[in-house]
């Protein structure tokens, strides 16, 4: 009898790992990884301690460039750094404008107080978004004075950069911001070519995808749904309705969980019309923005891996990428990183 329970358990052993092993596939040949740049190119902050809560302009490290976070010059920037695709944060005013900021609230990185969305477009144009950045415990505001009137909207960004793709935040929970964007993307075939996709709040996430055909996106439920709906049944090959037709996010510390990861696992969500996403280590209590940001989290990453890399340093993605060792192991020429284009819309 334990003869017979040994000899089942083997075989049950040998059908998963030969139903699951990526030992024989591989990644879609002449596919690059595509570089996506959380905010733009931003200042870095301390994250020990972060919150959703937490003032990051008043926890900056000593600056190392110029830019500020959600401004037209900082996506320009991760743009010319390689990014295929810059990640933004949009509120929705009062006064029928996509304003593009990170923040809940003003009085962390402005002069102002008050709610983003309650604040009318004509007054956040006035205000100065590098007023509360100091690396010193407020001794110094090297940004201050800096930001008067770099606050842009949605349709300024995608005017000042027609050619980039970005993946918008929506960070309310309001159903109608989802709406209104649907119906700026529908009357502005440019633009809906710009949106690569949406996340964030749910309500306006599905809200959007479901108003504007060919539209992708991810909630957190969505997220865990698919996760967790492809850890009790990935095994068989199933592919979960929650990871179809969608953008899958996966913290490259959990993802060897993942029945097939890399190859099958990243097969198996692309023929179910899905992209992955690697983000940056999951700690308990993350908000969910870490990213692949240096040389250790790069060598995470595994060779050939052809998805989105979510990035906090778009600047110094290539130097890292370099560094760890993901180039050369992944077969570029004298170890030297190439980069993927960005996506193309999908329309239907």
């Amino acid at each position: 009898m334990i003869r017979i329970a040994l000899i089942a358990s083997t075989a049950v052993i040998a059908l998963l790992w030969g139903v699951n092993t990526s030992l024989f596939s591989r990644f879609p040949e002449r596919e690059a990884p595509r570089l996506l740049a959380h905010r733009g190119q931003h200042q870095m902050f301390d994250r020990e301690g972060l919150t959703a809560e937490t003032c990051t302009a008043g926890r900056i490290r000593p600056p190392e460039h110029a830019f500020l976070e959600n401004t037209v010059p900082s996506m320009r920037a991760a743009f010319d750094a390689g990014a295929a695709v810059v990640e933004l944060d949009v509120h929705l005013t009062p006064d029928g404008a996509f304003a593009v900021f990170h923040d809940w609230t003003l009085d962390c990185r402005t002069e102002a107080n008050g709610v983003t969305e309650d604040t009318p477009m004509t007054r956040l144009k006035q205000l100065d978004i590098g007023h509360g950045y100091t690396a010193d415990g407020g001794k110094t505001f090297p940004f201050r004075g800096q930001g008067i009137g770099m606050m842009p909207t949605l349709t300024e960004a995608l005017d000042a950069l027609p050619e980039g793709r970005f993946l918008v935040n929506f960070k309310s929970r309001r159903a109608e911001e989802g709406d209104a964007l649907a119906r700026l993307l529908t009357s502005h075939p440019a633009y809906r070519k710009a949106v690569f996709a949406v996340y964030g709040g749910g309500e306006p996430t599905e809200a959007a995808i479901a108003a504007t055909p060919g539209l992708k996106g991810y909630t957190a439920r969505s997220a865990k749904d698919c996760l967790l709906g492809y850890l009790a049944l990935g095994w068989s090959g199933y592919v979960p309705e929650a990871c179809r037709d969608t953008l899958v996010p996966v913290p490259v510390n959990y993802a060897f969980l993942l029945w097939g990861w890399p190859e099958k696992f990243y097969n198996r969500m692309q023929a179910a019309g899905s992209d992955v996403i690697l983000l940056g280590a999951y700690e308990k209590g993350d908000t969910g923005s870490a990213g692949i940001d240096d040389v250790a989290t790069w060598r995470m990453v595994p060779a050939g891996f052809p998805g989105f890399i979510w990035t906090n340093r778009i600047e110094k993605a290539r130097t890292y990428a370099e560094e760890s060792g993901f180039c050369a192991k992944s077969g570029a020429a004298g170890g030297e990183c190439r980069f993927g284009a960005p996506p193309s819309p999908t329309v239907r």
